[in-house]
C-alpha cells in the first residue's frame, strides 16, 4: 500500500500541485504560533512540552484516522487517507518553481533576474553574488530543499508504515523541520515576542535527531545514481565543512556525485517570509566562510550544466526509492 499511495501522491502532486498559500500550511503555521505562545515559557521542560504538543499531536491524529478508516471502514479509504496526507507533505513542486526558474534565467544570460529570485526565495541579499555563486546557492537550497520535501518524507514514511502507523512518518518528519525552521534563530528578527532559547534549542535538537537517517539515506540514494567512490569520499571527508551535519552529508555526497565544487556558508535556517526580517548578504557570509574553517569541496566550478545534472540525480534516486518500495510491496503480496 506504501508504494501506491507514493506513486498516487506523487503524480497528483506533478499534475496539481499544491497552491503556496493554502489552507492546510496555514494551519500548521497557526498551530505552531498557538503552541509557542501559549507553552513557551521559557523552561526547558515546556520546551519540550511545546514540540512535543506541535509535532507529536497531529501525528498522532494523522495515526488514529489511518486506523480509524483502516478498520472501520476497509483499507481502500485508508490508502486515499495516506495519499491526501502525502500530497500535503510530499513533492517537487512546494519549491521546484523557484529553482526552475533560477535556471531559466541563467540560461537566457539574465543575471540579475536570477538574482533577485533567489533573493526572493531564501529571504537573501544576492546582489554581489557572481554568476557562479548564484549557480552554487542554487545547487545548495534545491538539494536540500529535496531531500526535505522527498527523500526524508520518504524515508519516514516508508519506516512507520511498515510497522503499520500509516502516513504518521510523513507528518512527523515534516512538521519537526517545520517548527525547527519556524522557532530557529532567525525568528528572533521576525516577532517582538520570539521563541525562547529553550524551545529553539528543542526544536533544532528534535531535528537533528530525526533528520540523522533520512539524511544518509539520501546520501546514499545520491552516491548509487552518481559517480559512487566521489560522493562516499566526499561524504566520508568533506561533510564537517558545512554549517549543519546532516546537511552536510548531503551536499557532500551531491558534490561529488556530479563533481561540482559546493560548501560555505550558504545553508541557514530562514523564517517564513517576512518584510521585517533583515536579509542575509550571501556574498559577506560566503567572503567570512572563507577565512573560517568552512571551505568549499573539491570539483569542478559551479556551471549551469550543473543544475541539470542535479536535477538528473534527484529524479534518478526518486526512481531507485520507487524500484525498492516496489520489489518490497511485490515480496510482501506473494509472500
Amino acid at each position: 500500500m506504501s508504494f501506491f499511495a507514493i506513486l498516487f501522491a506523487l503524480l497528483i502532486e506533478q499534475a496539481r500541485p499544491l497552491a503556496r498559500t493554502n489552507t492546510i500550511h496555514a494551519g500548521v503555521r497557526a498551530w505552531a504560533l498557538s503552541v509557542r505562545r501559549n507553552f513557551d515559557t521559557g523552561s526547558v521542560r515546556h520546551g519540550w512540552v511545546a514540540w512535543s504538543l506541535a509535532v507529536v499531536v497531529p501525528t498522532l491524529v494523522a495515526l488514529a484516522v489511518h486506523w480509524a478508516l483502516m478498520y472501520w471502514i476497509g483499507w481502500p479509504v485508508a490508502m486515499l487517507w495516506n495519499v491526501a496526507v502525502l500530497y500535503v507533505t510530499l513533492g517537487f513542486r512546494q519549491f521546484s518553481h523557484h529553482f526552475t526558474g533560477i535556471r531559466d534565467a541563467l540560461e537566457e544570460g539574465n543575471e540579475s533576474l536570477a538574482r533577485a529570485q533567489l533573493a526572493a526565495w531564501q529571504q537573501v541579499d544576492a546582489r554581489d553574488l557572481p554568476r557562479s555563486e548564484i549557480v552554487r546557492h542554487v545547487i545548495e537550497y534545491s538539494v536540500i530543499a529535496a531531500h526535505r520535501h522527498v527523500f526524508g518524507v520518504l524515508a519516514w514514511f516508508s519506516i512507520l508504515a511498515a510497522l503499520g502507523l500509516g502516513p504518521a512518518g510523513a507528518v512527523f518528519y515534516r512538521l519537526a523541520e517545520f517548527v525547527a525552521r519556524h522557532w530557529g534563530e532567525r525568528s528572533v528578527l521576525v516577532s517582538t515576542h520570539p521563541p525562547s532559547p529553550a524551545l529553539r534549542d528543542a526544536a533544532a535538537r528534535a531535528w537533528t535527531a530525526i533528520d540523522w537517517l533520512p539524511a544518509r539515506l539520501t546520501a546514499l540514494s545520491f552516491a548509487a545514481v552518481g559517480s559512487f567512490e566521489e560522493a562516499i569520499d566526499g561524504w566520508r571527508f568533506h561533510a564537517q565543512r558545512f554549517p549543519n551535519d546532516n546537511d552536510g552529508v548531503v551536499l557532500a555526497a551531491t558534490a561529488g556525485a556530479i563533481n561540482v565544487r559546493l560548501g560555505g556558508e550558504a545553508l541557514r535556517a530562514r523564517a517564513d517570509v517576512d518584510p521585517q526580517v533583515p536579509l542575509i548578504d550571501l556574498a559577506a557570509a560566503d567572503a567570512a566562510a572563507a577565512q573560517a574553517d568552512s571551505d568549499s569541496t573539491p570539483g569542478r566550478a559551479p556551471e549551469v550544466g550543473h543544475l541539470r545534472s542535479v536535477v538528473g540525480l534527484v529524479w534518478r534516486s526518486v526512481v531507485v526509492w520507487m524500484l525498492l518500495l516496489a520489489l518490497l510491496t511485490l515480496a510482501r503480496l506473494l509472500g
